[in-house]
């Protein structure tokens, strides 16, 4: 139903010049003090997007995010202790 999607951050030396992102893909956060932007794109598509990217005078580097990697499902092994601290 969705496409798999990838995230990056993409580390610039130009902000402004950094705004011609959303060619590549969806820009969800731009850095302004820290210089760097978070977007989002198509898995299929990414290789060879980020070959694009790197290309592109104004881009220092490039990190791919994890995010999708992370586990998100917790188990509760320790128990509770709550009631030993209770007045």
């Amino acid at each position: 139903m969705f496409a798999e999607r990838t995230g990056y951050i993409v580390w610039v030396s130009d902000i402004k010049a950094a705004r011609g992102l959303d060619k590549y893909g969806t820009v969800h956060y731009m850095s302004r003090k820290m210089n760097y932007a978070v977007m989002y794109m198509n898995a299929d598509a990414a290789e060879e997007a980020v070959r694009n990217l790197q290309r592109l005078p104004y881009v220092r580097k490039i990190e791919r995010s994890y995010r999708n990697e992370i586990k998100t499902e917790y188990e509760k092994n320790v128990p509770d202790k709550t009631r030993f601290y209770s007045l």
